[in-house]
């Protein structure tokens, strides 16, 4: 992101071994040229630095934050649970079981504090960014545009597969 950019969408995450899957959703907002920033905020090791970022998102400009966690996973929805920007919950791939309890943890919110949540992994982590690419395209035109061309993009990839495939 440019220095001189405001921000639009926040990616935060609880640690910084979540970087290689949160990365795949800063790779989206940086091909569709979407500023953001990114940063680790733990719900666990940094709650003060939790409750900061949260409540001041809205007021520094952003509209929409990705949140990514591993394990239990708590960080997206205490973010929800401190803004009214739309949150985006990306379970990481954990050890123990693979991600299930992250999924769990994201998911399973209290109705009247959302979190949209996504595949575990990096797929999820790209789709989270692609869904932040959506919601600013409501209303951005250029922006809207880019989205359309993205989609146009790959139903023409799928369109020129051939079976079986060629060598």
């Amino acid at each position: 992101m440019s220095e001189t950019e405001q921000p639009l969408v926040g990616v935060v995450m609880g640690s910084d071994s979540d970087w290689p899957t949160m990365e795949k959703a800063v790779e989206v907002l940086k091909q569709f040229g979407v500023p953001y920033e990114a940063r680790v905020v733990s719900a666990h090791r940094t709650p003060e630095l939790l409750v900061e970022y949260s409540k001041s998102a809205y007021k520094r400009g952003l509209k929409v934050i990705i949140a990514g966690a591993g394990g239990a996973a708590h960080l997206p929805g205490m973010v929800a649970s401190m803004t009214i920007l739309p949150v985006l919950g990306v379970p990481v791939k954990s050890r123990a079981l693979s991600g299930m309890d992250s999924l769990l943890s994201i998911v399973q919110m209290p109705k009247g504090i959302p979190v949209a949540t996504f595949a575990i992994g990096d797929a999820g982590a790209g789709n989270a960014g692609l869904s932040a690419i959506s919601i600013l395209a409501t209303t951005d035109q250029a922006l809207a545009c880019k989205l359309q061309k993205f989609r146009d993009d790959q139903r023409d990839m799928v369109l020129e597969k051939v079976l079986p495939p060629q060598s």
